[in-house]
């Protein structure tokens, strides 16, 4: 079942996952910045140790480079940062509210959800999202997760399943990969080490949309 944001917004390519692991040696600002400056089509705050506040204030500056440079903008699991800061939809995990609950309070805002099997990927089409993120795909050390490396053959069964609802691979991608993740049927790709942890942020973003282009 597709969302019924107000503007939908397109999905499809690559997503910067800002995320504000201190781990990283860009913050999550910079991660966006680059993400809007080097060619992604989605920037997801990803905003796990940050106080409210904090979260809130990077929401609103990747919101106006996100607004400049007409890249989507998602807010991970909050749906009320993402009303107070703006963004264009929010990603819901398997623990968080229920989509049908976020559409009722934000019917605006579009709608990801994270699945990790196919039980849940079957639950989800009967949802009001508007795409949906799958992974591990080849494993993961940038967030904890309970669930193995899915592999290509296990996307190939989801994307069989999706249909027109666009899929985002997540997980352990990068330009020596993508081509193969775009083959077996995702939509698009979302990445947090690769550009959270780059020397120079806005060329590893270059790199991954422009190894994408190339897989069309």
């Amino acid at each position: 079942m597709r969302g019924v944001a107000s503007a939908p917004a397109e999905f499809s390519g690559l997503h910067v996952l800002a995320d504000d692991d201190p781990r990283w040696r860009n913050d999550p600002v910079a991660q966006a910045l680059a993400a809007c400056e080097g060619g992604a089509r989605v920037v997801q705050l990803r905003a796990k140790r940050a106080t409210d506040s904090q979260a809130l204030a990077w929401g609103r500056e990747i919101r106006a480079l996100s607004r400049a440079a007409s890249v989507v903008f998602v807010v991970n699991d909050r749906i009320d940062l993402a009303l107070a800061c703006g963004a264009d939809g929010v990603h819901l995990g398997q623990d968080d509210l229920p989509p049908a609950e976020a559409r009722r309070i934000a019917p605006r805002l579009a709608i990801g959800r994270s699945m990790h099997e196919r039980a849940q990927l079957a639950r989800a089409l009967a949802e009001p999202i508007d795409y949906v993120a799958y992974g591990p795909l080849f494993g993961t050390t940038s967030k904890q997760t309970r669930y193995a490396a899915r592999g290509l053959a296990a996307l190939r069964e989801i994307a069989s399943d999706c249909g027109k609802l666009p899929l985002i691979a997540i997980g352990g991608i990068d330009a020596s990969n993508c081509a193969a993740v775009r083959a077996a049927g995702a939509q698009g790709f979302a990445v947090i080490s690769a550009v959270a942890n780059a020397a120079d942020a806005r060329a590893a973003v270059r790199e991954l949309a422009a190894a994408w282009e190339r897989a069309r």
